[in-house]
């Protein structure tokens, strides 16, 4: 069995991508109120966004050690020959540190834990990129190199209706400053070192929205690849998100088309309903 590829529920991969790739997902916790459960499993966005919208208290937290050594265990006994396993940014969440401490305890020799030092499809293409090479019969050196390698040639951006939701998760700090309290204002952010920071700052949803077309197109050019893979995240924004896509297919050439995929309580308990998000990863030379 070739090296297993573990990663966690903000990948936001889209739907049947992680049986297709037989990537293994481990899913952060939620807490709606006093109503506990799992990331897209037990809390879907439909019920994140609602609970949001409703003013209702929705926070999250990391799997706990023993659900990764539950999970790597398992791919050891079913015969994987060792595990890759590849988690949003230590910055954002201590997601990776519950992985790291499962991977002591399981054997470092066997487990390869990834700090991606970015989340939602950043991560995910990082983690599809891995599941390929590991697919082919790469070595866990290979299956890690890969992962970094895509991670840290992904760029994500991203929109926010407001930045409460930032603020109260502490996912920001000071850097909030920077926009001010004018309602009007719509934040335009980014992944920078592992962490989420403000960009710039934007007058209307549909400025906003055209400016993510543009950094996207950025980031592209600026890449110097041949080609790009592309993603579009939203919560509750399910028009915008496929126009989005379109524009994005319009403007950005040779693309492979644009994946669409809706967040849970991971990440849209921090940004908010009418969040959008453009992930841009190149394609390999």
């Amino acid at each position: 069995m070739p090296v297993a590829v573990v990663t966690d529920s903000s990948a936001y991969l889209p739907d049947g991508f992680a049986n297709r790739h037989a990537v293994h997902v481990v899913p952060l916790h939620v807490l709606i109120d006093d109503r506990s459960g799992l990331d897209g499993v037990d809390f879907g966005p439909v019920e994140v966004a609602t609970a949001l919208s409703g003013r209702h208290t929705v926070t999250t937290s990391r799997p706990n050690p023993d659900e990764f050594v539950r999970t790597y265990r398992r791919l050891l006994d079913d015969g994987a020959e060792g595990i890759v396993s590849v988690h949003l940014s230590r910055e954002l969440s201590g997601t990776w540190e519950s992985a790291r401490l499962a991977a002591q305890e399981v054997g470092v020799d066997r487990v390869r834990v990834v700090d991606s030092r970015t989340t939602v499809m950043g991560l995910g293409f990082a983690v599809l990129r891995a599941a390929t090479v590991a697919a082919a019969g790469g070595t866990g050196e290979s299956v890690e190199e890969a992962a970094v390698a895509a991670a840290v040639r992904t760029t994500a951006f991203f929109m926010v209706e407001t930045l409460e939701y930032l603020r109260r998760g502490g996912r920001i700090g000071s850097a909030a400053a920077f926009f001010g309290t004018a309602l009007a204002v719509k934040p335009v952010l980014h992944v920078k070192d592992g962490h989420i920071v403000p960009l710039e700052k934007v007058r209307t949803t549909n400025r906003a929205v055209a400016r993510l077309v543009d950094l996207a197109e950025q980031a592209t050019a600026a890449s110097g690849s041949d080609g790009v893979e592309l993603a579009v995240h939203h919560l509750a924004a399910h028009d915008r998100a496929v126009e989005l896509a379109t524009r994005l297919d319009e403007r950005i050439s040779p693309s492979s088309g644009c994946l669409v995929s809706e967040l849970g309580a991971a990440i849209g308990a921090h940004t908010g309903p009418g969040m959008l998000a453009v992930v841009v990863c190149p394609v390999d030379r």
